[in-house]
């Protein structure tokens, strides 16, 4: 059950993405509503929308593939674009893996149409007049996937509990996007593997 009041805040439907956006300074709450939902996250200058977000450019500059409050995540050119100032989940989130596609749906077993991060990462940029003729790793907001003793990549529902939420605040003027992911063939999105809507309002 949720624990937020909804009416405070704007919905990202589950499956769905929404583009946001932000001015320098600014601060952007994102609420895991029912708690087991992952939030793939990208941002793109509003000046120049090929800096983008870059998960690989982040783990360079802060010499760490995990992230928590405190951390800031730099562009393709290696420039701060948002900073997470809070987070009251248990501070697992994911910068290595990519965005769900429709290759891995097929790769699953997917024999028709599943919506994926990848495809709603494009439609909401389309829906604000954008368009990028590729396609960033993201920052998996709660997703879990823990380093295993062998090396290996595990993927683990998601510790955040219904109502947890980080913070983050744009360094620059751009447009942030989520995609409330779609994932439903893997534990990614909890145990029950359901998407859920998330929330998020600006602070």
């Amino acid at each position: 059950m949720a624990v937020v009041s909804e009416h405070s805040l704007e919905r990202i439907p589950s499956r769905q993405g929404r583009a946001i956006r932000l001015e320098a300074q600014s601060v952007i709450e994102v609420v895991n509503t029912f708690g087991s939902q992952v939030l793939d996250t990208w941002a793109f200058a509003v000046a120049d929308p090929t800096e983008h977000m870059s998960m690989e450019h982040t783990r360079s500059v802060n010499s760490r593939w995990r992230v928590g409050q405190g951390t800031v995540f730099v562009s393709n050119r290696r420039r701060p674009m948002l900073s997470l100032v809070e987070d009251t989940s248990a501070g697992v989130h994911d910068v290595l893996l990519p965005a769900c596609s429709p290759e891995i749906y097929r790769e699953l077993g997917c024999t028709g149409w599943h919506a994926s991060c990848e495809e709603n990462l494009h439609a909401a940029l389309a829906e604000v007049g954008l368009a990028v003729p590729f396609m960033p790793g993201p920052l998996n907001l709660f997703m879990n996937v823990p380093l295993l003793a062998s090396g290996a990549l595990d993927r683990q529902p998601p510790k955040s509990r219904p109502g947890d939420r980080v913070a983050l605040r744009a360094e620059m003027a751009l447009w942030l996007v989520f995609s409330a992911c779609p994932q439903d063939m893997t534990p990614i999105n909890g145990v029950l593997r359901t998407p859920t809507d998330a929330h998020y309002r600006l602070v």
